[in-house]
């Protein structure tokens, strides 16, 4: 007797065993996930197989342990040609009764961990938990700790007590020069959080924060490198419209080009920001601070177009999406500087950088080049300082022009 799952998925017979009754809804759960059918087959199979499996060996979901994905994995692999994803997809059936609370979630033992591992996961817990820092900062923090933790203690036991200003130099002596200077400022600003933290334990003394070496950072050394206005509609033009993706990416760019918004930004956008009533959008930039921006209708409607006939079908609130299954949120702002690298490319445009930063200066420059004072553009770049606005004054060259006095010599 044949039996039939999410309308198209078939089995030879109904599944048995103690997780029967979830595989239906697994099934569902991972149609979400934006699978493909010969993908959402594999899982429904390994699911169901593994329920079988239990029931033989007369396990119950009251001892159900993640030893027992393992030994079936084993006793699976003696008896057929094990296929790539087997493991992941039992991994994810796993996730899903415990997401639905069938069973009960196991934490990551600690003795699986190296100590720098266990280190660096607790610093994260602090940020996150004690420090209330937004996602996107922790992803930027925690990889230069690991990295300061390794070159510390290698393989070894992590012990902070013994953390010497000579460690800390070191490590900001061999990785800044590697670097560019804002990726090295973000360097010291996580080291003296990760210090801070150390101090929070006990186990450093404040004045080792004295020790993290200042990055050069010379007032408003550079012009920022800014994409030019006809740069930027020959990106948008190549953008093509009537697939699912170029509406995602032609709604990014739009967000990019026309708000000035920032990577990270974008990357955290949730559906509840957007106040189509107000058309406004709600905007979380650095340290978790709200900022409200006008949504303008170019923009709405890009981004309409790509919720109706674009975006998947799924639980995620995020307003952008990855296009391939897992179905989910971008994991970082590393993502949208993807977008743009490709979009530059398909239009041929030899552009400043190739990151997402430069749409956010554009704007800047234009804005400043229509006649709009410095205080109107800080506002809508969500800077905190009059300071950090004042590097646009760098494009202004008619008005540089007429502060600049004669030269001495006259004409050559």
């Amino acid at each position: 007797m044949k039996y039939v799952i999410n309308d198209h998925v078939v089995l030879m017979k109904p599944p048995e065993g103690p997780l029967a009754g979830y595989v239906r809804p697994f099934s569902i759960w991972v149609s979400e996930q934006g699978y493909a059918t010969d993908s959402l087959l594999q899982r429904i199979r390994i699911a169901a197989d593994f329920s079988r499996w239990l029931r033989v060996r007369g396990l119950q979901l009251a001892n159900l342990h993640s030893r027992h994905c393992a030994q079936y994995l084993r006793y699976r692999a003696r008896r057929r040609k094990m296929h790539r994803g087997d493991a992941i997809a039992l991994s994810q059936f796993r996730e899903f009764l415990s997401r639905q609370g069938v069973i009960a979630a196991e934490k990551e033992s600690p003795s699986r961990l190296s100590p720098v591992e266990r280190c660096t996961r607790d610093f994260e817990q602090y940020l996150r938990e004690q420090r209330l820092l937004a996602q996107a900062t922790i992803v930027n923090y925690v990889p230069f700790i690991d990295g300061f933790l390794r070159s510390c203690f290698g393989t070894g036991a992590v012990n902070l007590s013994k953390l010497g200003a000579r460690d800390v130099v070191r490590f900001v002596q061999r990785q800044a020069p590697r670097l560019h200077l804002k990726r090295a400022k973000l360097l010291t600003t996580a080291l003296r959080s990760f210090l801070r933290y150390g101090c929070y334990r006990g186990e450093i003394p404040v004045a080792l924060l004295a020790a993290v070496p200042c990055v050069a950072n010379w007032s408003m050394p550079l012009i920022p490198r800014a994409i030019a206005p006809d740069q930027v509609r020959r990106v948008l033009r190549h953008i093509d419209r009537s697939t699912e993706v170029g509406r995602r990416d032609y709604a990014i760019l739009l967000l990019l080009a026309r708000l000035g918004l920032r990577a990270g930004e974008i990357v955290f956008l949730e559906l509840a920001d957007i106040d189509w009533k107000a058309g406004s959008l709600s905007v979380r930039g650095k340290r978790g601070k709200r900022t409200q921006l006008p949504l303008p209708k170019e923009v709405g409607d890009a981004i309409v177009a790509y919720l109706q006939h674009g975006r998947p079908r799924t639980q995620c609130r995020r307003v952008f999406l990855r296009a391939h299954a897992p179905v989910r949120g971008f994991l970082g702002p590393s993502a949208v500087s993807t977008i743009v690298r490709h979009a530059l490319l398909r239009a041929g445009v030899e552009a400043p950088t190739a990151g997402a930063h430069q749409f956010r200066h554009g704007l800047a420059s234009e804005m400043l080049r229509r006649g709009a004072s410095l205080r109107e553009i800080g506002e809508l770049l969500g800077h905190r300082s009059p300071e950090t606005t004042k590097i646009y004054a760098k494009v202004d060259l008619d008005s540089l022009r007429r502060l600049a006095l004669p030269w001495p010599g006259g004409a050559l």
